[in-house]
Protein backbone atom coordinates (compact mmCIF):
# COMPACT_ATOMS: atom_id res chain seq x y z
CA UNK A 1 0.00 0.00 0.00
CA UNK A 2 1.02 3.63 -0.41
CA UNK A 3 2.99 5.42 2.27
CA UNK A 4 0.75 8.50 2.01
CA UNK A 5 -1.22 7.54 5.10
CA UNK A 6 1.25 5.37 6.98
CA UNK A 7 1.24 7.49 10.19
CA UNK A 8 4.82 6.44 10.84
CA UNK A 9 4.34 2.72 10.16
CA UNK A 10 6.99 1.25 7.86
CA UNK A 11 6.83 -1.67 5.45
CA UNK A 12 7.87 -5.08 6.80
CA UNK A 13 8.89 -8.29 5.07
CA UNK A 14 6.93 -11.52 4.97
CA UNK A 15 9.58 -13.45 6.84
CA UNK A 16 9.19 -15.94 9.71
CA UNK A 17 12.14 -14.43 11.59
CA UNK A 18 10.55 -10.98 11.47
CA UNK A 19 7.19 -12.21 12.74
CA UNK A 20 8.76 -14.42 15.43
CA UNK A 21 10.82 -11.55 16.83
CA UNK A 22 7.68 -9.41 16.89
CA UNK A 23 5.88 -12.17 18.82
CA UNK A 24 8.78 -12.31 21.26
CA UNK A 25 8.48 -8.57 21.86
CA UNK A 26 4.76 -9.04 22.48
CA UNK A 27 5.53 -11.69 25.10
CA UNK A 28 3.68 -14.40 23.18
CA UNK A 29 4.93 -18.04 23.33
CA UNK A 30 4.45 -18.66 19.60
CA UNK A 31 6.64 -18.66 16.52
CA UNK A 32 5.98 -18.29 12.80
CA UNK A 33 7.25 -20.73 10.20
CA UNK A 34 7.27 -20.64 6.41
CA UNK A 35 4.81 -22.90 4.61
CA UNK A 36 5.80 -24.11 1.17
CA UNK A 37 2.93 -26.55 0.85
CA UNK A 38 -0.58 -27.02 2.21
CA UNK A 39 -0.39 -30.78 1.93
CA UNK A 40 -1.24 -32.76 5.09
CA UNK A 41 2.28 -34.08 5.85
CA UNK A 42 4.17 -30.76 6.15
CA UNK A 43 1.25 -29.24 8.06
CA UNK A 44 1.19 -32.14 10.52
CA UNK A 45 4.87 -31.53 11.35
CA UNK A 46 4.03 -27.99 12.55
CA UNK A 47 0.99 -28.76 14.70
CA UNK A 48 -0.58 -27.23 16.64
CA UNK A 49 -1.15 -24.40 14.14
CA UNK A 50 -3.30 -21.54 15.43
CA UNK A 51 -3.59 -19.43 12.27
CA UNK A 52 -2.29 -18.98 8.74
CA UNK A 53 -0.94 -15.60 7.65
CA UNK A 54 -1.35 -15.12 3.90
CA UNK A 55 0.48 -12.44 1.91
CA UNK A 56 -0.74 -11.67 -1.59
CA UNK A 57 -0.45 -9.04 -4.28
CA UNK A 58 -3.35 -6.65 -3.93
CA UNK A 59 -5.09 -6.33 -7.31
CA UNK A 60 -7.99 -3.83 -7.41
CA UNK A 61 -9.81 -5.88 -10.05
CA UNK A 62 -9.85 -8.89 -7.71
CA UNK A 63 -10.73 -6.96 -4.56
CA UNK A 64 -14.50 -7.21 -4.44
CA UNK A 65 -16.39 -4.93 -2.10
CA UNK A 66 -18.90 -7.69 -1.40
CA UNK A 67 -18.29 -11.21 -0.27
CA UNK A 68 -20.05 -13.81 -2.43
CA UNK A 69 -20.72 -17.54 -2.28
CA UNK A 70 -17.33 -18.45 -3.75
CA UNK A 71 -15.28 -16.41 -1.29
CA UNK A 72 -17.39 -16.78 1.83
CA UNK A 73 -19.87 -14.47 3.47
CA UNK A 74 -19.50 -11.57 5.84
CA UNK A 75 -20.30 -12.42 9.45
CA UNK A 76 -21.73 -9.18 10.81
CA UNK A 77 -22.25 -10.79 14.22
CA UNK A 78 -18.77 -12.28 14.65
CA UNK A 79 -18.26 -12.41 18.44
CA UNK A 80 -14.47 -12.68 18.31
CA UNK A 81 -11.77 -10.03 17.96
CA UNK A 82 -11.53 -8.06 14.72
CA UNK A 83 -9.78 -4.75 13.98
CA UNK A 84 -9.77 -2.67 10.81
CA UNK A 85 -6.58 -1.46 9.16
CA UNK A 86 -6.79 2.31 9.58
CA UNK A 87 -3.27 3.24 8.36
CA UNK A 88 -1.08 1.90 5.58
CA UNK A 89 1.92 -0.40 6.14
CA UNK A 90 0.47 -1.78 9.40
CA UNK A 91 -1.20 -4.86 7.88
CA UNK A 92 1.53 -7.31 8.96
CA UNK A 93 1.28 -6.44 12.65
CA UNK A 94 -2.49 -6.05 12.42
CA UNK A 95 -2.75 -9.56 10.99
CA UNK A 96 -0.78 -10.85 13.98
CA UNK A 97 -2.99 -8.95 16.44
CA UNK A 98 -6.18 -10.17 14.74
CA UNK A 99 -4.90 -13.73 15.04
CA UNK A 100 -3.77 -13.42 18.67
CA UNK A 101 -7.04 -11.77 19.66
CA UNK A 102 -8.90 -14.97 18.79
CA UNK A 103 -6.64 -17.37 20.70
CA UNK A 104 -8.03 -18.24 24.12
CA UNK A 105 -6.60 -18.22 26.62
CA UNK A 106 -3.93 -15.82 25.37
CA UNK A 107 -0.58 -15.62 27.12
CA UNK A 108 1.12 -12.31 26.36
CA UNK A 109 3.20 -9.50 27.83
CA UNK A 110 1.63 -6.76 29.96
CA UNK A 111 1.59 -4.11 27.21
CA UNK A 112 -0.28 -6.32 24.75
CA UNK A 113 -2.70 -7.58 27.40
CA UNK A 114 -3.44 -4.00 28.46
CA UNK A 115 -4.08 -3.03 24.83
CA UNK A 116 -6.34 -6.03 24.22
CA UNK A 117 -8.33 -5.31 27.37
CA UNK A 118 -8.64 -1.66 26.36
CA UNK A 119 -10.24 -2.60 23.03
CA UNK A 120 -12.93 -4.83 24.54
CA UNK A 121 -16.34 -3.71 23.29
CA UNK A 122 -14.97 -1.46 20.53
CA UNK A 123 -16.22 -1.65 16.95
CA UNK A 124 -13.61 -2.78 14.36
CA UNK A 125 -12.82 0.74 13.15
CA UNK A 126 -12.25 2.17 16.62
CA UNK A 127 -10.33 -0.95 17.61
CA UNK A 128 -8.02 -0.54 14.59
CA UNK A 129 -7.42 3.09 15.46
CA UNK A 130 -6.56 2.17 19.05
CA UNK A 131 -4.07 -0.47 17.92
CA UNK A 132 -2.28 1.66 15.34
CA UNK A 133 -2.14 4.56 17.81
CA UNK A 134 -0.08 2.50 20.27
CA UNK A 135 3.40 4.04 20.02
CA UNK A 136 5.13 1.03 21.60
CA UNK A 137 3.54 -1.33 19.06
CA UNK A 138 4.51 0.87 16.12
CA UNK A 139 8.09 1.03 17.45
CA UNK A 140 8.22 -2.77 17.78
CA UNK A 141 6.91 -3.08 14.21
CA UNK A 142 9.33 -0.51 12.77
CA UNK A 143 12.32 -2.02 14.60
CA UNK A 144 12.23 -4.88 12.09
CA UNK A 145 11.94 -2.68 9.00
CA UNK A 146 14.97 -1.95 6.82
CA UNK A 147 16.29 1.61 7.27
CA UNK A 148 15.44 4.02 4.47
CA UNK A 149 18.26 6.52 4.16
CA UNK A 150 18.17 7.44 0.48
CA UNK A 151 15.91 10.31 -0.44
CA UNK A 152 14.96 10.96 -4.07
CA UNK A 153 13.06 14.13 -3.25
CA UNK A 154 13.91 17.10 -5.44
CA UNK A 155 15.22 15.02 -8.34
CA UNK A 156 12.02 15.48 -10.37
CA UNK A 157 11.94 11.78 -11.19
CA UNK A 158 8.75 10.47 -12.80
CA UNK A 159 6.46 8.81 -10.29
CA UNK A 160 5.52 5.22 -11.03
CA UNK A 161 3.12 2.94 -9.30
CA UNK A 162 4.42 0.19 -7.06
CA UNK A 163 2.90 -3.20 -6.46
CA UNK A 164 0.91 -3.34 -3.24
CA UNK A 165 0.90 -6.40 -1.00
CA UNK A 166 -1.44 -7.23 1.84
CA UNK A 167 -1.59 -9.63 4.80
CA UNK A 168 -4.74 -11.47 5.91
CA UNK A 169 -5.34 -14.20 8.47
CA UNK A 170 -7.18 -17.52 8.24
CA UNK A 171 -8.12 -19.22 11.51
CA UNK A 172 -10.73 -21.49 13.11
CA UNK A 173 -13.48 -19.98 15.22
CA UNK A 174 -16.85 -21.32 16.35
CA UNK A 175 -16.44 -24.45 14.23
CA UNK A 176 -15.91 -22.47 11.01
CA UNK A 177 -13.00 -21.13 8.99
CA UNK A 178 -12.73 -17.35 9.15
CA UNK A 179 -10.75 -14.84 7.10
CA UNK A 180 -9.76 -11.68 8.96
CA UNK A 181 -8.85 -8.91 6.52
CA UNK A 182 -8.44 -5.46 8.05
CA UNK A 183 -9.48 -3.84 4.76
CA UNK A 184 -12.88 -5.56 4.79
CA UNK A 185 -15.81 -4.33 6.90
CA UNK A 186 -16.43 -7.68 8.62
CA UNK A 187 -14.76 -11.07 9.10
CA UNK A 188 -15.48 -13.49 6.27
CA UNK A 189 -16.93 -16.88 7.21
CA UNK A 190 -15.90 -19.62 4.79
CA UNK A 191 -18.11 -22.33 6.23
CA UNK A 192 -17.89 -25.11 8.77
CA UNK A 193 -15.10 -27.66 8.84
CA UNK A 194 -14.90 -31.28 9.91
CA UNK A 195 -13.34 -31.49 13.34
CA UNK A 196 -11.73 -34.84 12.58
CA UNK A 197 -8.63 -35.48 10.46
CA UNK A 198 -6.98 -32.29 9.29
CA UNK A 199 -9.77 -30.17 10.70
CA UNK A 200 -9.83 -26.51 9.74
CA UNK A 201 -6.62 -26.74 7.72
CA UNK A 202 -8.35 -28.78 5.01
CA UNK A 203 -10.93 -26.03 4.59
CA UNK A 204 -8.17 -23.40 4.61
CA UNK A 205 -6.35 -25.27 1.84
CA UNK A 206 -9.44 -25.19 -0.36
CA UNK A 207 -10.03 -21.47 0.20
CA UNK A 208 -6.41 -20.38 -0.26
CA UNK A 209 -5.87 -22.52 -3.35
CA UNK A 210 -9.06 -21.13 -4.87
CA UNK A 211 -7.82 -17.62 -4.16
CA UNK A 212 -4.45 -18.29 -5.79
CA UNK A 213 -6.20 -19.72 -8.85
CA UNK A 214 -7.96 -16.37 -9.38
CA UNK A 215 -4.58 -14.86 -10.33
CA UNK A 216 -2.89 -15.30 -13.74
CA UNK A 217 -1.21 -18.66 -14.33
CA UNK A 218 2.36 -18.62 -13.07
CA UNK A 219 1.83 -15.75 -10.62
CA UNK A 220 4.20 -16.04 -7.66
CA UNK A 221 3.14 -13.04 -5.58
CA UNK A 222 2.17 -15.10 -2.53
CA UNK A 223 3.60 -16.11 0.81
CA UNK A 224 2.10 -18.31 3.50
CA UNK A 225 3.16 -18.46 7.16
CA UNK A 226 1.98 -20.63 10.04
CA UNK A 227 1.43 -19.22 13.53
CA UNK A 228 2.23 -22.13 15.85
CA UNK A 229 3.37 -23.08 19.32
CA UNK A 230 7.08 -22.69 19.98
CA UNK A 231 8.22 -26.35 19.92
CA UNK A 232 11.43 -25.83 21.90
CA UNK A 233 9.97 -25.89 25.46
CA UNK A 234 8.19 -29.20 24.84
CA UNK A 235 11.29 -30.64 23.16
CA UNK A 236 13.49 -29.70 26.10
CA UNK A 237 11.03 -31.16 28.58
CA UNK A 238 10.97 -34.41 26.63
CA UNK A 239 14.77 -34.40 26.41
CA UNK A 240 15.05 -34.20 30.20
CA UNK A 241 12.65 -37.11 30.55
CA UNK A 242 14.73 -39.23 28.16
CA UNK A 243 18.05 -38.60 29.88
CA UNK A 244 19.44 -41.90 31.13
CA UNK A 245 16.79 -43.95 29.35
CA UNK A 246 17.33 -46.69 26.78
CA UNK A 247 15.42 -44.80 24.08
CA UNK A 248 18.56 -44.00 22.09
CA UNK A 249 16.81 -43.60 18.74
CA UNK A 250 14.23 -41.13 20.06
CA UNK A 251 16.88 -39.28 22.04
CA UNK A 252 19.10 -38.87 18.98
CA UNK A 253 16.17 -37.73 16.83
CA UNK A 254 15.07 -35.24 19.47
CA UNK A 255 18.57 -33.77 19.83
CA UNK A 256 18.73 -33.30 16.07
CA UNK A 257 15.38 -31.49 16.08
CA UNK A 258 16.50 -29.21 18.91
CA UNK A 259 19.75 -28.47 17.08
CA UNK A 260 17.83 -27.61 13.89
CA UNK A 261 15.47 -25.31 15.81
CA UNK A 262 18.38 -23.52 17.51
CA UNK A 263 20.18 -23.10 14.18
CA UNK A 264 17.01 -21.63 12.69
CA UNK A 265 16.73 -19.11 15.54
CA UNK A 266 20.38 -18.12 15.10
CA UNK A 267 19.82 -17.58 11.38
CA UNK A 268 16.72 -15.49 12.06
CA UNK A 269 18.62 -13.35 14.58
CA UNK A 270 21.44 -12.75 12.09
CA UNK A 271 19.05 -11.89 9.24
CA UNK A 272 17.12 -9.48 11.47
CA UNK A 273 20.34 -7.73 12.51
CA UNK A 274 21.23 -7.34 8.83
CA UNK A 275 17.78 -5.89 8.13
CA UNK A 276 18.24 -3.24 10.81
CA UNK A 277 21.71 -2.26 9.69
CA UNK A 278 22.21 0.78 7.47
CA UNK A 279 24.39 -0.34 4.56
CA UNK A 280 24.65 3.09 2.89
CA UNK A 281 28.10 3.73 4.34
CA UNK A 282 29.39 0.38 3.10
CA UNK A 283 27.99 0.95 -0.39
CA UNK A 284 29.55 4.43 -0.49
CA UNK A 285 32.94 3.08 0.60
CA UNK A 286 32.82 0.34 -2.05
CA UNK A 287 31.99 2.84 -4.79
CA UNK A 288 34.85 5.08 -3.68
CA UNK A 289 37.26 2.13 -3.69
CA UNK A 290 36.17 1.12 -7.19
CA UNK A 291 36.55 4.70 -8.42
CA UNK A 292 40.04 5.05 -6.94
CA UNK A 293 41.05 1.78 -8.57
CA UNK A 294 39.53 3.02 -11.85
CA UNK A 295 37.20 0.05 -11.96
CA UNK A 296 33.89 1.85 -11.40
CA UNK A 297 33.04 2.34 -15.08
CA UNK A 298 33.71 -1.31 -15.94
CA UNK A 299 31.70 -2.47 -12.91
CA UNK A 300 28.80 -0.25 -13.96
CA UNK A 301 28.91 -1.59 -17.52
CA UNK A 302 28.97 -5.18 -16.26
CA UNK A 303 25.99 -4.50 -13.98
CA UNK A 304 24.02 -2.93 -16.84
CA UNK A 305 24.82 -5.92 -19.05
CA UNK A 306 23.62 -8.39 -16.42
CA UNK A 307 20.42 -6.40 -15.87
CA UNK A 308 19.74 -6.36 -19.62
CA UNK A 309 20.22 -10.14 -19.77
CA UNK A 310 17.90 -10.53 -16.79
CA UNK A 311 15.18 -8.43 -18.41
CA UNK A 312 15.48 -10.37 -21.65
CA UNK A 313 15.07 -13.67 -19.79
CA UNK A 314 11.93 -12.34 -18.09
CA UNK A 315 10.49 -11.30 -21.45
CA UNK A 316 11.17 -14.77 -22.84
CA UNK A 317 9.28 -16.22 -19.88
CA UNK A 318 6.37 -13.88 -20.55
CA UNK A 319 6.95 -11.82 -17.39
CA UNK A 320 6.64 -8.06 -17.55
CA UNK A 321 8.97 -5.71 -15.72
CA UNK A 322 9.19 -1.93 -15.54
CA UNK A 323 12.52 -0.97 -17.12
CA UNK A 324 12.27 2.75 -16.41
Amino acid sequence: MSDDDSSGWQLTESDPGVFTELLNKLGVPYIVDDLYSLEPEPLAALQPIHALIFLFKWVPELASEKSNDNTGRYDTDFPGFFAHQTVNNACATLAVINALGNITPLTAGPQLMQLMNFTVGMDPQTCGMAITSADWLREAHNALSPPSSISLDGLDLPKKGEDAYHFVVYLPALGSLYELDGLKPYPVRHGEFDGSGEGWLMKAREVIESRIESYPIGALEFSLLALRDDPLPAMRTRLEALQGSAEDAELSDLMNKISNENSKRERWAFENSVRRHNHIGLAHALLLALAKARKLDSAKAAAQRRMKEYLERRKEMGLEMDES
